[in-house]
């Protein structure tokens, strides 16, 4: 066979093996292998003025450089933009200054650059140009070359291998080794203890809120007080890198310098991410680990090299929700499969684990947490036609984990840790529908709150969803109307009798106005408002609107429903006891009766109503009735809901009333001193409710108290 060449090609022929290397120099430069310019300095972009709060870590590392010291391998892991690189820079400076090592620094961020870096570091500690390149051209092992002049230094060194993301890079070339001579140092993201052998892990996170503070004085001294820095701070997670570039920002403006009440502003009005990265400095090569809106992209691109798409999505979906402890339970329900398969939602959850993307804690509930720079980036990223079903997606995840219709029940620390993430939801979501789907999740939060005994926490949540929905949904909306109901309901609870009084009467009458006045909702604001209007001493209007409510319920809702029900019990406790007995002709004292075939035994509705019919009793005279009624009622409260629920402590007061008034003055002291307590502790001192019951108690000790118609 004939061979035939163009132009500079070369054709060779030959009748047995050849071995042929050929070098080509094209250009007026000489042909140079390609490396780094130095490993000698730490390839950094902009080193930290002052290391803050890295302390403990950094005397972790030196004890690793003393004299006489090696073979320690350290891995500094965390998620991006938490400073590994800093810390790593301000130990390779301490070591080579005050301990007399050589430092060498190799960038570990992909399989090039690492392999030139230690072939270069190779050539620092004493390899001839010969063995070089054969390593280089694949002649003998690159790894082993490097670590033999590593293990025959003369001089002890410390060897940093800095965004070591890919840790199968240096496991495939066997490039991280130890030895006597010095001592290693590795930064990344990946946090799986299977992937660092030997080595010891240190995990870097966020700054202290001082030490936070003080990255922005130190950067931008003139901006701002202390604590105007520390709330910045804790505005942008307490992360280094966005502090790095927040502090940058401030210090470069010169035409109209902002101060640090001037940056906290505008973080509100716009897109925080973009404001953050006008730190960088613009004059140099634009390096994405250096940004917080691209460094985390480099990892998300990792994810669909490797053939982990589902990874990005789930931390796209989680983006969606707040960074604060999230339930991981949500994350395993049948309607992520809209967006990643379930049965790969664990492998999804694991890679964002070792990148540091989320982390998992314990608080009670097992949950995962990411940083709320990192979610908003993500969010920011999100490409628009993904946004809609994941906003959907995650409304229905958090639907799921919330009771479909809440019921009284004791404190359950899985529904305050919702929260944040229903309002989460509601500032991202600005389709109206949905945001109209996540705020009926938001206020059912609430009330799922609210019958837990967690007032505090019911109030915030349906005032904040009420605020965030409204700028979309508009005031008059149905949801929204609803919302404000429960706030206003929440607030009675919590005491502040006037503000729900004047919140639950505007909300009614837009209802009313709106929906008509038998409508579901202007009828739940009804018997809300009928509930303040009597404990502030106006029982007749109370009285009013209680019979209004109960007409209205029996019309729309039916006779025999639960709601009719309990407006009908309210019954019980406004009426006199003269009219109690004439009341639907006296059917009214039968009501639990009703309550019992109609719902059962242990429906809610049930147990008020008996509770309810023993106040009556009491009221009646009818004090060994009342008080085996109430002693049951307060036996079933502590044991569905426990001794601090309120409905129970309030049980538990008229149960000290039914005892009194049969002469067991000392059984009932001892029930109101309980009271009194519980409640000190649980609404607090000034209360309406622990007020009115240490009157009673005080009514007990002081011999002043009798019973009704004494």
């Amino acid at each position: 066979m004939d061979g035939h060449a163009e132009d500079r090609g070369r054709v060779y022929q030959a009748s047995g093996d050849q071995h042929i290397s050929e070098h080509h120099h094209y250009g007026d430069e000489a042909a140079m292998p390609s490396g780094p310019d130095s490993v000698r300095r730490p390839a950094v972009g902009r080193p930290p003025a002052v290391l803050r709060d890295r302390f403990e870590v950094l005397e972790r590392l030196r004890a690793g450089v003393r004299e006489g010291r090696g073979g320690e391998a350290y891995v500094l892991y965390g998620m991006g933009g938490c400073g590994k690189t800093a810390v790593a820079y301000t130990f390779f400076q301490l070591a080579v200054d005050e301990c007399g090592r050589v430092g060498l620094w190799v960038s570990a961020s992909d399989r090039a650059s690492l392999r030139a870096g230690m072939l270069a570091v190779a050539a620092d500690r004493g390899a001839g140009d010969g063995e070089l390149l054969a390593a280089r051209n694949g002649l003998r092992p690159a790894a082993d070359l490097v670590w033999q002049y590593l293990d025959r230094s003369a001089e002890p060194w410390l060897l940093v291998l800095d965004n070591a993301d890919q840790p199968e890079i240096l496991r495939d070339g066997s490039w991280l080794r130890t030895s006597p001579r010095g001592t290693v140092v590795v930064t990344t993201r990946r946090s799986a203890a299977r992937w660092w052998p030997g080595a010891e892990l240190q995990h870097i996170g966020v700054l202290p809120r001082e030490d936070a503070a003080q990255v922005l004085r130190d950067l931008a001294p003139h901006s701002g007080t202390q604590e105007e820095a520390a709330e910045i701070a804790e505005r942008l997670g307490r992360l280094p890198l966005a502090l790095t570039l927040a502090g940058g920002f401030l210090s470069q403006q010169v035409l109209d310098p902002w101060t640090m009440e001037t940056y906290g502003r505008h973080l509100d009005e716009g897109e925080r991410v973009q404001l953050i990265d006008q730190g960088a400095d613009a004059l140099s090569e634009e390096d994405p680990r250096h940004l917080v809106g691209l460094t985390w992209q480099l990892t998300l691109d990792a994810f669909e090299a490797r053939g982990l798409p589902e990874a990005a999505t789930l931390l796209r979906l989680l983006a969606r929700l707040a960074p604060e402890p999230l339930p991981l339970s949500l994350l395993n329900h049948a309607d992520i499969s809209d967006v990643l398969p379930r049965a790969r939602c664990e492998t999804a959850l694991r890679a964002l684990l070792d990148q540091s993307l989320t982390e998992l804690v314990d608080i009670g509930v097992r949950c995962a947490q990411s940083h709320g720079i990192l979610l908003d980036s993500v969010a920011a990223a999100t490409p628009a036609e993904k946004v809609p079903l994941l906003n959907t997606t995650a409304v229905r995840l958090l639907g799921a984990a919330v009771p479909g219709l809440p019921d009284a029940g004791p404190y359950d620390p899985l529904l305050r840790l919702l929260v944040p993430h229903a309002l989460a939801l509601l500032r991202r979501i600005d389709d109206p529908p949905t945001l109209a789907d996540a705020l009926a999740v938001a206020t059912r939060l609430s009330v799922a709150l609210h019958r837990t005994g967690d007032y505090l926490s019911a109030w915030e949540t349906a005032r904040a969803a009420a605020d965030l929905s409204e700028r979309r949904l508009g005031a008059e909306h149905r949801l929204v109307l609803a919302t404000r109901s429960r706030a206003g309901r929440a607030l009675f609870r919590l005491g502040r009798y006037t503000e729900a009084e004047l919140l639950l009467e505007r909300v009614r009458a837009a209802q009313e106005r709106l929906f008509g006045a038998n409508d579901p909702d202007t009828l739940d604001s009804g018997h809300g408002l009928q509930l303040v209007l009597g404990n502030l001493g106006r029982r007749d209007d109370a009285l009013s609107l209680l019979r209004s409510t109960i007409v209205g319920r029996r019309t729309t809702l039916g006779p025999t429903h639960p709601l009719t029900l309990r407006s009908r019990s309210s019954l019980l406790v406004l009426l006199s006891a003269a009219e109690v007995v004439t009341e639907e002709d006296g059917a009214l004292l039968h009501l639990p009766s009703e309550c019992v075939r109609f719902l059962g035994p242990d429906h809610t509705v049930t147990l008020g109503a008996r509770h309810n019919r023993a106040w009556a009793l009491y009221l009646l005279g009818r004090f060994d009735e009342a008080d085996q009624e109430i002693q049951l009622v307060t036996e079933a409260y502590r044991r569905r809901f426990g001794p601090d629920y309120p409905i129970a402590l309030s049980a538990q007061q008229l149960l000290s009333r039914t005892q009194a008034a049969l002469g067991h003055v000392d059984a009932g002291i001892e029930l109101m001193t309980d009271v009194v307590a519980r409640r000190e502790r649980g609404l607090g001192p000034d209360h309406p409710f622990t007020v009115a019951s240490r009157q009673l108690l005080s009514a007990f000790t002081s011999g002043r108290w009798r019973p009704p118609g004494a």
